[in-house]
């Protein structure tokens, strides 16, 4: 960053008085440009035994398959961002049964949540941002061309879980390690 969204003045990076972590700060009006983390919110949309998928028409992972998610709009609440991402992604009518997965991702500043939804009828199709979107049983899931960690680790949850119809909530914290 190197100019104040509010006035426009070139910004320092600095601990601003009272807090403990650098910020930019404007040099001009004080104004103090907060970065946190963005929230990712999406569905798990199944229908039966099947699970709903798209293949990903943008980067980044384009051509690989994921759950229907993105970022959260200022204003919507994270069930509901969810929702517009199945609409969006996968042209799906779903209804969030409950919270399922929550994973913090600090090296990147993300959290994402995920939703557990049951779809409400089979007129699914691929959105703008979707190659492709099927669904799939456990045995079809293509478990080496999933986009994301969060996603494996959401889907093998959920056919775990299956197996005695309990979904508890999971959550983990999915840290980088450096190479040494």
């Amino acid at each position: 960053m190197n100019f104040c969204n509010q006035c426009g003045s070139a910004v320092s990076h600095r601990v601003p008085t009272g807090d403990n972590r650098p910020r930019y700060i404007c040099d001009d009006c004080d104004h103090i440009h907060y970065q946190n983390p963005r929230i990712i919110a999406g569905c798990l949309p199944f229908h039966g035994s099947q699970v709903l998928l798209c293949k990903r028409a943008i980067e980044p992972r384009k051509g690989w398959w994921t759950l229907p998610a993105g970022f959260l709009e200022n204003g919507e609440t994270t069930a509901q961002g969810a929702l517009r991402e199945t609409r969006e992604e996968a042209n799906a009518n779903a209804e969030i049964i409950e919270i399922y997965t929550m994973f913090s991702l600090p090296h990147i500043s993300q959290v994402y949540m995920f939703f557990r939804a049951q779809l409400l009828d089979l007129n699914f199709s691929a959105g703008e941002e979707s190659l492709e979107v099927a669904l799939f049983e456990e045995h079809e899931v293509p478990w080496d061309a999933l986009a994301f960690p969060v996603i494996t680790q959401t889907l093998k949850h959920y056919f775990e879980d299956r197996k005695n119809n309990e979904f508890p909530i999971r959550s983990a914290d999915i840290l980088y390690k450096k190479p040494d």
